[in-house]
């Protein structure tokens, strides 16, 4: 009964706030005050405050409050432990796309990674002419794809 009479208080307050700004003309703020004074008093009237009074004093709602509570810290212990580890959602997942590309879908035979095959050098020519230089460039090319 109490926390009803407070409501219906704080909104005549608010009420009589949104007045005052109303007279002086800023209509704007005088609206949002309105509004936000009638929430109280809405409240009181669809019975959410009884509700409420009801359950601060319930020994049961507390237990669930506590519940909640634990459940909460759980769900933050192991979020912490998964942090300290190492082993994140993102991680994982770019571990799995990386077992998937371990082999390219259109090659003929697996790739394993660079530095498990010794790479052919290209040996060193003589400079001779331009044309010449650019086929090198190609062939070294080719020559490093296994073509």
């Amino acid at each position: 009964m109490i926390a009803e009479t407070i409501c219906s208080a704080v909104s005549a307050a608010g009420l009589g706030i949104a007045a005052i700004t109303a007279y002086r003309k800023r209509f704007l703020a005088a609206t949002r005050i309105a509004a936000y004074s009638l929430v109280p008093l809405g409240l009181v009237l669809t019975g959410a405050v009884e509700w409420a009074v009801d359950t601060a004093f319930s020994f049961t709602a507390w237990i669930g409050f506590g519940l909640l509570g634990g459940a909460w810290l759980l769900l933050l212990a192991t979020r912490a432990v998964e942090r300290r580890s190492g082993t994140t959602r993102k991680e994982r997942k770019a571990a799995k796309a990386a077992q998937r590309e371990a082999v390219a879908p259109a090659a003929s035979a697996p790739s394993l990674g660079a530095g498990a095959r010794p790479t052919a050098r290209p040996a060193a020519k003589p400079k001779g002419s331009a044309a010449t230089d650019d086929f090198s460039d190609i062939e070294a090319i080719l020559k490093k794809h296994g073509i």
